[in-house]
C-alpha cells in the first residue's frame, strides 16, 4: 500500500478545489435549502463534464474506470464545499449497485448514462440492512416482479430515475436486489423535512410497483455488503471535508476577532479549541483514506476499515463543527453564518447508513471473528 496519493491524484483535488470555488460557493447550498429540490441540473451538467459520474464506471460502459481512491480526492472536496444534491447517492452507491450486481442488459443501459451524468439512480438504505423483515415483500406474477412495501429515508429519490432496492421474497424470503424506475406505477415519492436540506431523503411508497431483477440471489448479499462499506468510506470522506472547513473558518476567526486589543487566536482556551479540532480532524483523515482504500481493493478488512471510518468521521465532524460554532461566539449561533450549514450536513451524514453505535457492533464482530 502506498501511504500518498499519486500526481494525478493530487491534480485532481486541485482541479476540483477550483470547479467547487467556482461553481459551489456555500450560498449555492443555502439556495438549494429554498429549492424544490436541492439538485440544479445545469450544475450537475458541469459537474458531469467534469468526468467525476465517470470515475467508478467501467470503461467499456463509457467512464472512466478510476478507483476509489480516485473518488475519495473529490468527495473529501464536495465535504469542504458542501455540495447540494444527489452525488453521494448516484456517481457512488447507486452506479456500484448497477455495476457490480447488473446483468448486462442493465448496465448497457444504466452505466453510460450514469457515467455522463444523464441518469440519476439511488440506492435505498435497505440495502444495507441484514434484517429481512423490514424488507419490502417481493412477489411474482407470471414473469412481471412486484414490489410492496415501504422505504424510509432514501438519499435524493424524488430526483432519481431509479432505486436500488433490497426485497424478500414472498415464498422464501430470500433477499434480493431490484431496480424500481421512479416514474413506474404504484411508486410513490414524498420529500421530507429534514436537519440537512441540501441533501434531501425521501420516503418512496411502493405499491404493486413493477421491477426488474438487479443480478440473481447468490451476490446479493455480497453487493450489499459492498454498497454499504462504500456508503460508509463515501460520507466518512465528506465529513472530513466538513471537518477540515470548520478548523479553517475557526483558525482564520480566530487571527481576525480581537479582544482587549489582541487577536482571539492568542488566547490559550481558543488556541486549544483549535488545536484539538486539528487532531480530531487529522485522525479523521486518516481513518477515511485506508478506509477508501480498502473498500476500493475489497480487502479483507474492508467491512470494519470502512465502519471504524463511518463511526468516527461521524462523532468527530459534529463535535468539530459544535466547537467551530463555539470559537466563533455568538454570530456562529446565527443563521446567516455558514457554520450551521456544516453543523446540519454532519448530524444528517452521521445518521445515514448507521450512526456510531451501529458500526461499532460491527468492528466488535469483526474483532471477535
Amino acid at each position: 500500500m502506498d501511504f500518498g496519493f499519486t500526481a494525478e491524484q493530487e491534480m485532481l483535488r486541485d482541479a476540483a478545489r477550483k470547479f467547487l470555488a467556482s461553481e459551489y460557493p456555500v450560498a449555492v447550498a443555502r439556495a438549494a435549502m429554498d429549492s424544490a429540490t436541492a439538485h440544479d441540473p445545469a450544475r450537475w451538467r458541469r459537474l458531469a463534464a467534469l468526468g467525476w459520474t465517470a470515475i467508478l464506471v467501467p470503461e467499456d460502459h463509457g467512464g472512466q474506470s478510476g478507483s476509489f481512491l480516485d473518488m475519495a480526492v473529490i468527495l473529501e472536496e464536495t465535504g469542504k464545499a458542501l455540495v447540494p444534491g444527489p452525488f453521494v447517492a448516484s456517481a457512488v452507491l447507486g452506479t456500484v449497485a448497477v455495476r457490480d450486481a447488473g446483468t448486462r442488459e442493465q448496465q448497457e443501459r444504466w452505466l453510460p448514462a450514469l457515467a455522463c451524468g444523464d441518469a440519476i439512480i439511488t440506492v435505498a438504505p435497505g440495502v444495507a440492512v441484514s434484517d429481512a423483515e423490514a424488507l419490502p415483500v417481493l412477489t411474482a406474477h407470471g414473469d412481471a416482479l412486484h414490489l410492496d412495501g415501504h422505504l424510509p429515508f432514501v438519499l435524493d429519490a424524488h430526483v432519481a430515475d431509479a432505486i436500488v432496492v433490497a426485497a424478500r421474497a414472498s415464498t422464501d424470503a430470500t433477499v434480493r436486489l431490484v431496480l424500481v424506475e421512479r416514474a413506474a406505477a404504484g411508486v410513490t415519492v414524498t420529500p421530507l423535512q429534514t436537519v440537512d436540506m441540501t441533501r434531501r431523503l425521501c420516503t418512496v411508497a411502493l405499491h404493486g410497483a413493477r421491477c426488474a431483477p438487479l443480478g440473481d440471489a447468490a451476490i446479493a448479499a455480497r453487493v450489499r455488503r459492498r454498497v454499504l462499506d462504500h456508503a460508509c468510506a463515501a460520507l466518512a470522506l465528506e465529513l472530513v471535508g466538513v471537518g477540515q472547513r470548520a478548523l479553517d473558518m475557526s483558525v482564520a476567526y480566530a487571527n481576525e476577532r480581537t479582544q482587549f486589543g489582541r487577536p482571539i487566536g492568542s488566547f490559550q482556551a481558543i488556541k486549544h479549541k483549535c488545536v484539538d479540532i486539528m487532531v480530531a480532524v487529522e485522525t479523521a483523515r486518516s481513518l477515511a483514506y485506508y478506509a477508501a482504500w480498502a473498500v476500493g481493493e475489497d480487502a479483507d478488512d474492508a467491512g470494519s476499515a470502512a465502519a471504524m471510518a463511518k463511526a468516527y468521521c461521524g462523532e468527530m465532524a459534529k463535535t468539530v463543527t459544535s466547537e467551530a460554532i463555539q470559537v466563533h461566539g455568538g454570530i456562529g449561533f446565527t443563521w446567516e453564518h455558514d457554520l450551521h450549514l456544516y453543523y446540519r450536513r454532519a448530524l444528517a451524514a452521521d445518521a445515514a447508513f448507521g450512526a456510531a453505535p451501529a458500526h461499532r457492533e460491527t468492528i466488535v464482530r469483526a474483532i471477535a471473528g
